[in-house]
């Protein structure tokens, strides 16, 4: 019994020795997997890790490698820029109001030299500025509305002509143009009493089926001398009824100025309304003559 006391694994029968024996050989096992098992985890390296920063660090270069998008100049006629407009264009103060007294004569600006001739730009950014200007259709036509001072300087040296008002001309007096008939000069004298008098030579160009040609010879022998006297209306108060006694502004556009002006605010510039839709942006220049901003 003492023996028995100090070996206590004795005091088992055969069978609940190989037991244990077993069970203690599966603990040993178990151990040794969990061992292993953790080594494997905690000191082989992770072969994707180092891929994926890999990755992400070249998606980091090539977003650094891109370039800011650059400002885009978008055409626009250089006849209506604003203040704000010719800072972002990079034009001082000076050249700016060069370019609004020369428009508060009702003159426009018909070419990218006399747009530098007016405003006296320098060359570097005139390069920079003149791909975006749009000029009205009627300008390509070879036509302009005003003199500039290198053109005068070419017809000093030519006799002068003596043209007749196209404000008071009669029908027999327009009718000696080539290519003006009866209806022709009927049609002439309509639309100028529609307009109150003509302002400017070009709108010689808004008469309905006057061909630019037969514009060009009527314009060697008449021209405006004397302009009605008009009080131009501030687009950004126009009434319905104001757009309306524009002649180039029919009910349906005078609509569509309001609906866009009620929902994006007040006009920043004449230019603005080329965004309108159906707005005939060939006639602005006309239109422009008799609307103003405030």
């Amino acid at each position: 019994m003492s023996f028995l006391k100090q070996n206590p694994f004795l005091a088992f029968n055969k069978h609940q020795r190989s037991g244990l024996l077993i069970l203690a050989v599966l603990i040993v096992i178990v151990q040794l997997a969990f061992f292993w098992v953790n080594s494997q985890t905690d000191f082989q390296p992770n072969s994707k890790h180092p891929q994926d920063i890999s990755a992400i660090q070249k998606q980091i270069d090539s977003l650094k490698s891109i370039e800011p998008p650059k400002d885009t100049i978008y055409p626009f006629n250089p006849n209506f820029i604003t203040d704000y407009k010719g800072y972002l264009l990079g034009m001082s103060l000076e050249e700016i109001d060069r370019l609004h007294t020369f428009r508060a004569m009702g003159k426009f600006v018909n070419s990218v030299d006399e747009f530098q001739e007016v405003t006296q730009v320098s060359d570097s950014l005139i390069e920079v500025i003149s791909p975006s200007f749009k000029f009205p259709e009627w300008i390509n036509k070879n036509t302009k509305i005003s003199s500039t001072s290198s053109q005068i300087e070419k017809n000093a040296f030519e006799k002068p002509i003596k043209k007749v008002d196209l404000n008071t001309a009669d029908a027999e007096q327009l009718k000696k143009i080539n290519g003006i008939g009866d209806k022709l000069s009927e049609r002439i004298i309509s639309f100028r009493n529609r307009l109150g008098g003509f302002l400017v030579d070009a709108q010689l160009y808004d008469v309905y089926g006057l061909d630019s040609v037969v514009v060009k010879r009527t314009l060697d022998k008449f021209t405006v001398l004397t302009k009605p006297a008009i009080e131009k209306i501030d687009i950004n108060e126009a009434t319905y009824d104001q757009l309306r006694s524009i002649v180039y502004i029919n009910g349906k556009l005078a609509g569509k100025i309001l609906d866009y002006r009620r929902i994006n605010g007040t006009f920043k510039s004449l230019e603005e309304l080329t965004k309108i839709e159906d707005f005939p942006a060939d006639r602005l220049p006309s239109i422009a003559l008799y609307l103003h901003l405030k």
